[in-house]
């Protein structure tokens, strides 16, 4: 282990005393006599006694509330626990807390290639934020009523979001680069009341009209009432509300009227998509979000004096965890535009400006940047830099020498991986702890994360199924729509009965650190984004010219991310540089162009099940290099002459290579 993964930083005595973890250590000691002998054995004990971690985050955070709980986990099991019944709060609160303490700080710094930099602080934010919810109150928008937005990752989303929760509303957002097929596919599933929409943005220094596309999801949301625009590229539409009219009236930061509701009350609906169907609609609640807000400052190392920034699209669930860091007080650095415009140190030269004390990038980011031979802290001043993560995707060893070589040897470098469903991390970093190469450095607090083989042990120095086995406050409170809770149980618990399980394959080292190897299922991860099959078949196959697809994501730990797609073409019908041009344009209009794919590949017919489902597991097992032997039995196959196509490429991209 040692030599394989070395060693690449290890913190500084001083670095260790002042961080947030170190405080939590010192406050469990002197509140609750408890003391630890290494992360090792608080982590056994976060996941053992919830009452009694869960309680102490909510104390030593200061979470706000009308009514705090007595009772934390009033129900141990998984699905269905019950947090905190009788506490009420609103997460709204939790972070513009701040706003009291340091009003003339800045809350938000954006970068935008639409609109430039801008700054709000504390008490601007708390005054926006004020002003759109009396708005949306007079509109008619309370407690349960759905709240949708189609924006880029600026600060309007942040307002809007705030207002929505702070009334009892529940918030779900889409961003902009997305095709109408795949917002449709969303947001007709919660009726939103309201919708807030951007007709049109700036990215890679071309401006993006999108005001054709918006016409088109309008119309296909009856349940709407009243539309809100910021308008970019086109005059404001008649019956629509200028955004600037809803935060622009003069109303005191202090003016919130802040609903106070249950700890399971709906706060948004975000969306994880599986292989099949529409793409769930995962609900989290007030509660469970402020506290696995507040625990991540602590994984994070955050407070007021840190300037945090996530490049992220809205569309991902980090453009809701990097709103985490307002709780804590922190600075959040907004950065809407293309990362590499106008040149390939745009981001870096961001950081550079803003003295961002944490910066967070996907993985794919990290390759590229690394593959472009680039060296960011040669160019700029990067001191104030001392904090970063990466997520989206598995970070290799050559990812993590990169980050030491060329943006700084004193940076903490902390990966994390969890996901949608549960708006938070499984493995994550700790300040107290060293950074070893090519691994995840701990489990977080609360998540009794584990690695099961197919029997249901666990596994330590191997790769297994990451699962959960004790419920967690942020787990999805349920599927919008999922009234019976079939689908929620189908998503986690078919494999181990009362067990979670998340979908990735991932290792625990002995030494208590975390290696992710890529998705154990068929949904596709692009840089993060995670999106289900049947989302892109529904784009293509709606083509005359194609009979029938299949795609797989191929994403594992030291190769470049590859995403082949499988087609039959209709009889007559060549798959030509034309007939290519065409999918990928169904693809991207549809649902977006970060799902095209890395190679269109023709098959004389797609593997399936007896009862006719696409064999996409055993296919991408097969191209990570799986024995095609093992890794389906023809028996159950309705054409096992079909797969023979398959063995054969995938033995040109793997190199005859199986394990």
């Amino acid at each position: 282990m040692s030599a394989e993964h070395p060693v690449l930083w290890t913190p500084s005595p001083e670095r260790i005393e002042r961080s947030r973890m170190a405080a939590f250590l010192r406050w469990l000691e002197a509140e609750r006599g408890l003391t630890f002998d290494d992360y090792q054995a608080l982590w056994d004990w976060s996941v053992t006694d919830l009452d009694g971690f869960w309680s102490a985050i909510w104390s030593f955070c200061d979470i706000p509330a009308s009514v705090k709980p007595t009772t934390y986990l009033a129900e141990r099991k998984l699905p269905g626990a019950v947090w905190c019944p009788e506490a009420r709060l609103n997460f709204a609160q939790v972070l513009l807390k701040t706003a009291q303490d340091q009003p003339d700080e800045p809350a938000l710094i954006v970068r935008s290639e639409t609109f430039g930099r801008k700054v709000l602080t504390w008490a601007e934010l708390s005054a926006q934020v004020a002003s759109t919810a009396a708005r949306f109150r007079a509109l008619g928008v309370g407690k349960g009523d759905r709240v949708a937005a189609i924006l880029p990752n600026t600060e309007a989303p942040i307002i809007a979001f705030l207002a929505t929760a702070s009334l009892g509303a529940i918030w779900s957002l889409c961003a902009p680069d997305m095709g109408h097929v795949a917002i449709l596919d969303r947001f007709k599933q919660i009726e939103p009341k309201l919708i807030v929409l951007q007709d049109g943005y700036v990215h890679g220094g071309k401006t993006i009209d999108r005001r054709d596309v918006l016409a088109t999801i309008l119309d296909g949301l009856p349940t709407l009432r009243h539309k809100v625009m910021l308008p970019v590229v086109g005059d404001l539409p008649e019956g629509m509300i200028a955004w600037d009219e809803v935060i622009g009236d003069d109303i005191s930061p202090d003016a919130i009227e802040v609903e106070q509701v249950e700890f399971d009350h709906p706060l948004w609906i975000v969306y994880s998509s599986g292989t099949t169907g529409n793409p769930k609609p995962i609900v989290h609640g007030h509660g469970g979000i402020a506290l696995e807000c507040c625990k991540q400052a602590l994984h994070q190392d955050l407070t007021a004096d840190d300037r945090f920034c996530w490049l992220t699209s809205s569309g991902w669930i980090m453009w809701n965890c990097q709103i985490y860091a307002l709780g804590p007080g922190a600075t959040l650095v907004l950065y809407d535009g293309a990362p590499n415009y106008p040149d390939k140190l745009a981001l870096w030269q961001v950081a550079a400006d803003e003295g961002l004390t944490y910066l967070g990038i996907g993985a794919a980011y990290v390759t590229l940047c690394m593959k472009s031979g680039l060296r960011p802290a040669d160019a700029l001043d990067l001191s104030a830099l001392t904090s970063m993560s990466t997520t989206g995707s598995p970070l290799s060893t050559d990812g993590y020498d990169w980050i030491y070589d060329a943006i700084g040897r004193d940076v903490w470098l902390a990966p994390i991986s969890g996901g949608t469903d549960l708006a938070g991390a499984f493995v994550c970093g700790n300040p107290m702890l060293p950074v070893r190469s090519g691994v995840m450095q701990c489990r977080a607090l609360g998540n009794a994360a584990r690695a099961f083989d197919d029997a249901g042990n666990e596994l330590i120095d191997e790769v297994g199924e990451l699962v959960c086995t004790e419920p967690l406050p942020s787990m999805p409170l349920f599927f919008w729509g999922d009234t019976d809770g079939s689908r929620l149980h189908e998503s986690y618990y078919d494999m181990y009965p009362g067990v979670w399980r998340h979908g990735d394959w991932i290792e625990f080292t002995h030494e208590g650190g975390a290696i992710i190897y890529g998705r154990s299922d068929a949904t596709i991860n692009r840089r993060g984004l995670r999106l289900g099959s049947s989302e892109i078949y529904k784009a293509i196959e709606a083509l005359e010219e194609v009979q029938d697809s299949m795609v797989v994501d191929l994403e594992f730990l030291g190769r470049d991310s590859f995403m082949p797609l499988f087609v039959v073409m209709a009889p007559g019908v060549a798959l030509d540089d034309g007939m290519r041009r065409k999918i990928n344009a169904a693809i991207r209009t549809s649902v977006s162009a970060r799902f095209i794919p890395n190679e269109i590949v023709e098959v004389a017919d797609i593997p399936r099940t007896l009862s006719g489902k696409k064999l996409e597991v055993p296919v991408k097992k097969l191209l990570l290099g799986a024995n095609p032997e093992t890794v389906v039995n023809r028996d159950s196959m309705a054409n096992p002459e079909s797969f023979d196509r398959f063995v054969t490429y995938a033995q040109d991209y793997t190199g005859g290579k199986s394990t």
